[in-house]
Order: C-alpha cells, then sequence, then structure tokens
C-alpha cells in the first residue's frame, strides 16, 4: 500500500516560497512548476491562495499578523497610550522585516518601477489601517462629529505613508544593527505626532534636520 501523502499546510508553502524566492534569486514560473517541484499539487496551493501574486501579498500580512501577536503577549502594551502602541508596533514590525532581511530586499526590488514592488504591500496597507484605527483614541479624533470619519481616513492614510517611507529608508540603511532606522522611527513617529496634536514643533525641527542630515552624507 502506498504511503499517504503528507498534507501541506499554508505556512510550509509560505516558507517553501520565500526559499525559492532566495535560492534561485527569481520567483517561480508558475504554480505548476513551483508545485511540482515542491512535492504538492496545485489543489494544496489553491486552497490557499488564489494566485502567486496572493501569495505575494499574503506573506507581508503575515509579517503584520506576527507582529501583533507579538505585541499582544506583552502586558504592558495594552495600557501604552496611542503613541507609544505605535512606537512599539513600529519597532516590532521592523525586528520582523529585519529577521526576513534577505526576502524583502529581494522581492522589493526585484522591478525597476518601485510601484509595481510596493503592490505586494496592499494586503499589508488594509491590515495597518484597520490597525491603526483600532489604536485610534478620541484625543487624536475632531470633537465635530461629521468630521471624524473623514479625519480617521486621514490619519490611516497618513500613517500608512509614514509606514511606506519607513520601509523605504529600512531597505537603503547601511548602518549597524539598521541603528539609523531605529533613529528614523522615533523621530518620524514624534513628528507625526505633534501635528495630529497641533503641538509645538520641536520633534517636527529634529526630524527634519535628521532627514536633511541622511541626504547630504548619502551624496558624499
Amino acid at each position: 500500500m502506498a504511503a499517504k501523502k503528507k498534507v501541506i499546510t499554508k505556512d510550509e508553502i509560505v516558507s517553501l516560497y520565500m526559499d525559492h524566492v532566495l535560492e534561485k534569486d527569481q520567483k517561480p514560473k508558475s504554480v505548476y512548476h513551483f508545485a511540482k517541484e515542491n512535492d504538492f499539487t496545485e489543489a494544496d496551493f489553491y486552497s490557499f491562495f488564489g494566485t502567486l501574486e496572493g501569495l505575494e501579498k499574503e506573506i507581508f500580512r503575515l509579517f503584520f499578523e506576527n507582529t501583533v501577536d507579538l505585541l499582544h503577549k506583552n502586558e504592558e502594551y495594552q495600557q501604552y497610550d496611542m503613541k507609544n502602541k505605535m512606537l512599539s508596533f513600529y519597532f516590532t514590525f521592523f525586528e520582523v522585516l529585519t529577521a526576513n532581511r534577505s526576502y524583502v530586499l529581494q522581492t522589493l526590488k526585484a522591478d525597476r518601477n518601485p510601484l509595481k514592488n510596493f503592490v505586494q504591500l496592499t494586503t499589508l496597507r488594509e491590515s495597518f489601517k484597520n490597525y491603526v484605527s483600532e489604536i485610534l483614541t478620541d484625543d487624536y479624533r475632531l470633537e465635530q462629529e461629521k468630521f471624524q470619519k473623514f479625519q480617521e481616513k486621514a490619519i490611516q492614510e497618513s500613517a500608512w505613508l509614514q509606514l511606506m517611507l519607513t520601509i523605504k529608508f529600512c531597505m537603503e540603511d547601511q548602518s549597524a544593527g539598521f541603528e539609523k532606522t531605529d533613529i528614523f522611527i522615533e523621530k518620524s513617529v514624534n513628528a507625526s505626532f505633534e501635528l495630529m496634536n497641533v503641538a509645538p514643533m520641536n520633534h517636527l525641527i529634529d526630524f527634519g534636520k535628521f532627514l536633511f542630515k541622511e541626504k547630504i552624507h548619502s551624496r558624499q
């Protein structure tokens, strides 16, 4: 009697895909080739993903999901205000990206057109926007009810833009331990919350100086 074939899991397919991209320096040609070379069926693949592109998007969403899971394991996190929750998210999320840095760089630089590469982040975008909405407190909402929905969307979109800029900065960061990315995170999050509070400009000026210094050094 032939041995029963092992049922492959979603996580195993994700791991095999990432290994393929890193080891072969390219994406699989098709679902058929990817499944055949890893000894599972196309049906197995399609039970979890509709396309290879869908799998790519899911990988970055899983990075996000792992981040949130780690945050919720920290009992102190629930007591943080919105700003400190956001800082915790950033530092944890970029630790996850750093642990998978080779894959992140490979896939987000695969095409000369950055927009084509960042299409992979569309599922991450929705998850992150929902996260921002969840941690958004009344302190950062307008009192006028008719403006609340508009303001919440504006905060979500600006937070997403900030995350994209931070990912781009991290990809180009060559400092030891990516310490400049940590500095970028702290200064940019401080600056964004200053804007929401319409508070003193100290953090904005500090962030501006940091960006200017980085641009000058990058040209030398």
